[in-house]
């Protein structure tokens, strides 16, 4: 049965605030090139292909022209094919060339992996290189592969600080894929922008000039985007000649449990009630969480309604490897009918043909929400729902459908020579070979101009060279269930003292697990089996101080400020809630060592009038509470990031009369100092300090926050309360000489699989 003929059942009554569908399109078909390999033909044969699409024919001709390119097309428009075709030309004339392939998750490069496999080409041998991959197996891949997948955080530190093994690699370097380029933005991609940066340096060094082939998501600035990341002009490949079936679009709105209060049963529920009613009817579908705990959620209800969840399974970051790929296995094949996940899945993973898609939340940007409806429908009439939150945005858009469904995708912006994102990749680099005036063509003014003033590098005949010293890095805790010994995942440190803490609920593919124990010293946290009707919210404290205002000015009536702010976070305690009815049912309280970060914040002190009528505390902080829910809402608008990446908090100051919104989840009211707006994009970054305006400063990404000590902890005379770490975003082995790399673990946004 298709989902358009199910629609009209399901998708009726006062929660349907909106229902259209975008019409079908046709193929725009090009001939095979003359001069492919009649191997790859032959392959290409073999797969029912006898000609391409008209975007994957403009890819071809630019890469024989021996130009970078992008392509950015829409979800399954055969963009993986527009790149793979000109590598496995290539490859079937001169087998020595090589080719890296970097994705951003490991589940897109298993994906390829076995895309590749499937053209049966004798020539093209394939491997993977990352974390997963065994330190025996490392060199044979090494040695053995011409087509290398990896990541940019093995690339970065796995790599390119060995390049005296990959000498081999480096010399034939004739390709390099990077595919979901739009994935590299804000710090994570200026990051990822170093990184190649150096890659082309090193190649050079070794006498390659690789050839840069990228794939996107529809962006509006695909051009300005793989210019920031590999640093040099690529042709935009556009025109997208992929055939499109017709998709039923839905808008829809929980009902309202409270309407003098506007409050609306659970999202969750409400996508858990049309997952079950689609899964029944046959359709395979896909349900769209913005967090771990609500894939989890949505599977449990859903399994729930069904009675059987035989067919059913979430997916999400923090399960191993073999979990992961089990899961994808098994929705490939069609064993599974339905799946919550995280975003991990909204990547181009090949999960077959889905017939439905549920959203739940708008996913902060219209490129994500497209690219997660683009899974709908690919052979077939698709469906695809918006399930509505209570965040303001959201409920925006359910009374204004137009304001989403006819808005512009968004630009993706980076900045790669951002001090604290430049200072480190400019030591790793001098690192693996000195830094001199050739060097600025490939990293820019800016690396050189750093590399002066970095007190770890030491000038010589030869150029900036790296002096080197020892690191310290994050720790993770593994999670084991211990009535069966059974490794169940890993949680970051940085995460651990909010989801596995003494006391916590954690949930694993369906199935409810208490933390008996979080254990310090050997960095585990057990579990036991858990039947209870209850799941647990941490619960965080946590204050600001403002350490620099860097500039200032008078913006929409009021004076705003901006500069650098160390946060405190500290989980305080948890809170059960019931699974049935959302009701509190007991707070507990914990003790758990202190986190702290520095980021920037902007401020603004409002003026004495806009207080008036509010002098009583309570109304005072509601209105100002009101307010900050207002303006992070509104921000995705303009700005490509998650709603989730800032959060906010609005405190009585007995010191200033500072407003401010900040970054920290956990909201807990205090009676401390100011009310600042602290952001969460890029902590530790300063990536809103560059040269871009306020409005694309807030468009920057977030990176994960970095657990550190505080560096006022030793001449304060007292024990370090949490793991040191490098401002820059740290990723250093405990004790061990490594190269500065470690230094910049290339954080992703938490709800992405690495």
């Amino acid at each position: 049965m298709a989902p358009v003929s199910v629609s009209a059942d399901l998708l009726q009554g006062e929660e349907l605030a909106y229902l259209g569908s975008e019409p079908a399109r046709e193929a725009l078909a090009a001939p095979l090139p003359e001069e492919l390999h009649p191997r790859v033909r032959e392959a290409l044969a073999a797969q029912g292909i006898e000609d391409l699409y008209t975007h994957q024919a403009e890819a071809w001709d630019a890469a024989a022209r021996g130009e970078h390119l992008i392509v950015t097309t829409g979800t399954a428009s055969g963009k993986t094919l527009a790149f793979n075709l000109p590598v496995l030309d290539a490859l079937a004339r001169e087998p020595k060339q090589r080719a890296l392939y970097l994705y951003p998750t490991k589940a897109l490069a298993q994906d390829q992996l076995r895309s590749l496999a499937s053209f049966r080409l004798p020539r093209l041998r394939a491997a993977i290189y990352d974390g997963d991959t065994a330190a025996e197996r490392r060199w044979q891949v090494r040695k053995w592969a011409n087509v290398i997948l990896s990541n940019p955080d093995m690339l970065h530190v796995g790599v390119l600080p060995h390049h005296d093994r990959w000498g081999d690699v480096l010399t034939n370097l004739a390709y390099v894929i990077v595919d979901e380029a739009h994935v590299y933005r804000g710090v994570f991609g200026s990051h990822v922008g170093n990184v190649l940066r150096r890659l082309r340096r090193l190649a050079r060094v070794y006498g390659a000039e690789p050839q840069f082939l990228l794939a996107s998501a529809t962006i509006a600035n695909p051009g300005e985007l793989a210019l920031g990341l590999i640093g040099a002009e690529t042709t935009v490949i556009g025109d997208d000649g992929a055939p499109r079936a017709e998709r039923t679009v839905a808008l829809w709105n929980p009902p309202l449990t409270d309407e003098e209060l506007g409050l609306r049963a659970s999202a969750l529920g409400e996508a858990s009630r049309l997952m079950a009613d689609l899964v029944s009817q046959g359709l395979r579908t896909l349900c769209f969480a913005k967090s771990r705990r609500a894939a989890e959620l949505i599977h449990r209800f859903t399994a729930q309604r069904l009675g059987d969840d035989s067919r059913l399974s979430p997916y999400r970051a923090g399960y191993t490897p073999a979990q992961r790929r089990e899961i994808e296995r098994r929705l490939l094949e069609g064993e599974l009918l339905g799946v919550s996940a995280t975003n991990a899945l909204e990547l181009g993973i090949d999960v077959g043909l889905l017939d439905c898609v549920l959203s739940v939340g708008f996913p902060g940007t219209v490129a994500s929400l497209r690219q997660q409806w683009g899974r709908a429908g690919r052979r077939g009439h698709g469906l695809a729902v918006l399930v509505a939150s209570e965040d303001a945005l959201d409920q925006y858009f359910m009374r204004e459908p137009e304001a989403l469904l006819d808005r512009r995708v968004e630009a993706a912006i980076l900045d790669h020579e951002n001090p604290r994102v430049l200072d480190g990749h400019v030591l790793a680099a001098a690192f693996e070979a000195p830094l001199d005036d050739d060097d600025r063509e490939l990293l820019g003014d800016a690396a050189l101009e750093r590399a002066a003033l970095l007190p770890e590098l030491r000038e010589t005949k030869a150029g900036y060279v790296w002096a080197g010293r020892e690191y310290t890095g994050p720790e993770s805790f593994t999670i084991v269930d211990a009535s069966s010994g059974t490794v169940l995942g890993i949680a970051e440190l940085e995460r651990a003292y909010s989801t596995v803490h003494e006391g916590a609920i954690y949930l694993h593919r369906g199935e409810s697990y208490r933390v008996a124990e979080l254990d310090f010293t050997s960095r585990a946290a057990v579990v036991v089996p858990f039947s209870g009707d209850y799941y647990t919210q941490a619960k965080k404290e946590t204050s600001t101080e403002i350490v620099e205002a860097l500039r200032g000015g008078r913006r929409l009536g009021v004076d705003l400020s901006f500069g650098r702010v160390v946060v405190t976070e500290q989980v305080v305690g948890y809170q059960k809630k019931s699974i049935t009815t959302q009701e509190n049912i007991e707070l507990v309280p914990l003790e758990l060592p202190q986190t702290e970060f520095e980021t920037e914040a902007i401020w603004f002190v409002p003026e004495p009038w806009m207080l008036e009528g509010l002098e009583r505390e309570p109304r005072l902080l509601g209105s100002l509470h009101a307010a900050e829910h207002s303006l992070i809402a509104l921000l995705p608008l303009w700005a490509m990031c998650d709603r989730w990446d800032l959060d906010e908090s609005a405190l009585p100051d007995r010191r200033a009369d500072d407003l401010c919104l900040r970054r920290p989840r956990g909201r807990r009211r205090h009676h401390r100092a100011r009310l600042r707006f602290v952001r969460g994009l890029g902590r530790g970054h300063g990536q809103a300090a560059g040269r871009l305006p306020l409005r694309a400063r807030l468009s920057l990404l977030r990176a994960e926050p970095e657990v550190r000590e505080p560096e006022r902890a030793a001449r304060q005379g007292r024990r370090p309360r949490a793991a040191r770490a490098n401002a820059a975003g740290v990723g250093f082995r405990r004790g061990h000489p490594v190269h500065p790399a470690r230094a910049l673990r290339l954080r992703v946004p938490r709800n992405r699989l690495w």
